[in-house]
């Protein structure tokens, strides 16, 4: 398969942005609607809690599946696949009746479709078709920031339409907005990732995985991811009802989740471009003390309406600048070849925390009347994960091979 003119590194840019914009968008709406579906349906918010960390453990179990289909075959066929699955998945979960459907929809379908389409997928084919280094860390930043603003448009929509109908009837719009990722799947079918410029013997997969779970650095990279995806799910998915023990208007709920996805453009793109300029392990080291510091902050100070904007609006910024900045550090070390592969591995520990985060929130929630314990966990590992990516050993793979490991980088 060629690539077709108009299939530019830009066209992929834009495509891939919108496809995460789509599926990351439909996601974050699940803590607007988690309430009043479990209501509705007879449960506690323990239950769909748990279908939600489901579907983050499956997220994460499928995304390195997904990237080695994406590095063989194309990413292109993938997001296909993960705007069929997504549209289905959310249809069942508005017809749902007990807690196995619920779980098979936003558990395990949705959960497939996020594995298909998020950045280890679409920022793998857009490092292969962006040859210039420079320019692949700004590509990254955009897309990043361009994807994960889905929540910005998605939120307030489907709160507007549960308000004019109810969830069930916003599921299924939902589920039609996450249709839209097929067509846009077009701009990905580039050329088959053996074309790309790479070595005279491309190295197996089976070797690159050999090489990076042998390699500390990969390791300490992926140990630290977990602790985004705690507390970023965590977030994402309590927040809203955590604000209902506090004495802010209703609407905060929602206003906060798209303040963080606001925000979050700016700071993919800050942490995107620094990461051009700057070592990627010691912005990482920086950018998980900040979480930390400003969600201890938080709830150290009086709670109002104000704070809670400024609060969003500041961890916005250090949202996700984590997902430029990882996935570039694991192309820095072991190249592009295998990306989508080795970055999804990274991914599915980073879901690891997703889903701990998430159920552990509901579980927590419903034993102690209150998120606090869970919060100050949260603040903690971030101190944790800061320290991970110290040691790291990011320089490419073939040159720390070639110097001893005490040699100068």
């Amino acid at each position: 398969m060629t690539t077709s003119r108009w299939r530019t590194p830009l066209a992929v840019l834009v495509c891939g942005t919108l496809v995460m914009a789509v599926s990351f968008g439909v996601r974050m709406t699940y803590g607007i609607w988690l309430a009043p579906a479990s209501a509705d349906l007879g449960w506690g918010i323990d239950t769909l809690s748990f279908a939600m960390a489901i579907q983050s453990l499956v997220w994460g179990v499928a995304t390195p599946f997904a990237g080695a289909v994406a590095d063989r075959w194309g990413a292109g066929r993938v997001v296909v696949f993960a705007g069929i699955t997504y549209a289905l998945g959310l249809l069942i979960m508005a017809d749902a009746t007990t807690p196995f459907e619920a779980i098979l929809g936003v558990g395990v379908l949705t959960g497939v479709a996020m594995g298909c389409s998020m950045a280890p997928i679409i920022l793998s084919v857009i490092a292969k078709v962006v040859h210039d280094e420079k320019k692949r860390g700004l590509y990254a930043g955009i897309a990043s920031a361009g994807g994960y603003s889905g929540q910005v448009i998605f939120v307030p929509i489907a709160q507007k339409v549960m308000d004019l109908t109810d969830w069930v009837s916003m599921l299924v719009v939902l589920s039609g907005m996450a249709a839209l990722m097929i067509p846009l799947a077009v701009g990905l079918m580039t050329a088959r990732p053996e074309a790309a410029p790479g070595p005279a013997q491309p190295q197996s997969l089976r070797g690159a995985l050999a090489q990076a779970f042998t390699h500390r650095g990969y390791m300490l990279v992926a140990g630290g991811y977990i602790v985004c995806g705690f507390q970023t799910l965590f977030v994402g998915t309590h927040f809203p009802i955590m604000l209902r023990e506090y004495d802010v208007s209703p609407e905060m709920g929602a206003w906060s989740i798209a303040l963080i996805g606001l925000f979050n453009i700016f700071g993919c793109l800050l942490w995107g471009a620094l990461g051009g300029r700057r070592r990627k392990k010691y912005l990482l080291t920086w950018l998980y003390l900040l979480r930390s510091v400003v969600m201890a902050a938080f709830v150290l100070l009086p709670v109002s309406n104000a704070s809670v904007a400024i609060f969003a609006s500041v961890i916005g910024l250090l949202w996700l600048g984590t997902v430029p900045l990882t996935g570039g550090l694991i192309a820095e070390i072991f190249g592009v070849r295998h990306m989508a592969t080795l970055f999804g591995f990274a991914f599915f520990v980073h879901q690891l925390g997703s889903f701990f985060g998430i159920w552990a929130g509901g579980w927590l929630f419903e034993t102690t009347g209150s998120y606090m314990v869970i919060w100050w966990v949260s603040v903690a590992l971030g101190v944790v994960a800061a320290a991970f990516y110290l040691p790291v050993d990011d320089r490419p793979v073939q040159q720390a091979e070639a110097r001893p490991v005490g040699s100068a980088a």
